[in-house]
């Protein structure tokens, strides 16, 4: 991932599927042609601007063709996100299990570190209550490997953030992968400007705009007192992950400052008017935690998402992290 994206204050999206191309070929690993090698990867931004195309788009107007938000594409500049197996059960310990295929068809084993880590995995429901952050562990032949915990059945979408060795810049793939069990569709959680977190308080300040860059900040507190002393956390003092509602289109973004708190600012550009799901995650007493908010963007943007799984508290998102 890159050094400092720029949705607004702190990890590439969150993630997710913001166009038509969601969810093709997850059944078999494959997806549809590779695009052109110019393509770019409009999912990520980095500390001095942006590097994809999204934040160029007109105000209320969605990219298009080359210009597409991160992880809606299962293959995209001739690289492909093959999941094992799209099928798991819901509740159960899940040992997720994929590569990355280059345009050759062979796995790849050669990346470029972005933020202490070769892979960023994003985990996520359709209703966008859960969020997890992981970090798999990648095996000689190029499989990739990760504990996930999806504690409710529905429709999930994982991202795969990197940068392959040699390539010039980072891309997100997004495949679909369906936990079986007892579905309960739930609207998207609401949350004002603040939210709560294991004794913490998160506020955000400043709005998505269609199709401009806006500044956004989130300052956390506990006891009533600014926090000062935040930790870093895999190269920065905060990472957030932008999802769309609906399509789970990713933007992942890194702080602009780098000063350890109590506000950590970012510039974002949401791609299109709609409803966002916001997650910051932040590290403090040697913790990593997430606060999550609900955001809308535009006239008429829509209060929900699809439906999916069980809702998580208002407060905050149910998240995990893995190391």
């Amino acid at each position: 991932m890159n050094a400092a994206l720029k949705i607004a204050a702190f990890a590439t999206g969150l993630t997710t599927a913001f166009g038509a191309a969601y969810g093709v070929g997850h059944a078999t690993g494959t997806g549809p042609a590779p695009r052109p090698a110019a393509a770019a990867h409009a999912g990520h931004t980095g500390h001095t601007g942006p590097t994809g195309h999204a934040a160029e788009a007109p105000a209320g107007a969605e990219a298009a063709g080359d210009h597409l938000p991160g992880g809606l594409q299962v293959s995209e500049r001739g690289y492909t996100l093959s999941l094992d197996s799209p099928f798991v059960t819901a509740g159960a310990p899940t040992d997720l299990r994929f590569r990355i295929l280059g345009a050759d068809g062979r796995p790849v084993t050669d990346y470029r570190p972005e933020h202490e880590k070769e892979l960023h995995l994003i985990v996520a429901p359709r209703d966008l209550a859960t969020f997890q952050h992981l970090h798999p562990t990648r095996a000689a032949d190029g499989t990739w490997s990760a504990a996930a915990a999806l504690p409710t059945a529905g429709e999930y979408r994982v991202f795969a953030d990197f940068t392959p060795a040699g390539a010039a810049e980072g891309l997100t793939l997004g495949a679909d992968l369906h936990a079986a069990g007892d579905l309960r569709p739930a609207p998207l959680p609401e949350t004002g400007r603040s939210v709560a977190v294991d004794g913490y308080t998160v506020t955000l300040g400043g709005d998505l705009t269609p199709g401009r860059p806006a500044r956004l900040t989130l300052t956390v507190s506990k006891d009533g007192r600014p926090v000062t002393d935040l930790q870093p956390y895999l190269g920065a003092y905060g990472h957030l992950v932008a999802l769309r509602a609906g399509d789970l289109a990713y933007l992942h973004v890194h702080p602009e400052s780098t000063t350890p708190g109590p506000e950590v600012a970012f510039t974002a550009t949401a791609p299109s008017p709609g409803a966002y799901r916001l997650f910051l995650d932040f590290k403090h007493g040697d913790t990593v935690r997430t606060a999550a908010f609900t955001v809308a963007t535009g006239d008429g943007a829509p209060a929900t998402a699809a439906p999916s799984t069980a809702a998580a508290p208002s407060t905050a998102a149910a998240a995990a992290h893995q190391h």
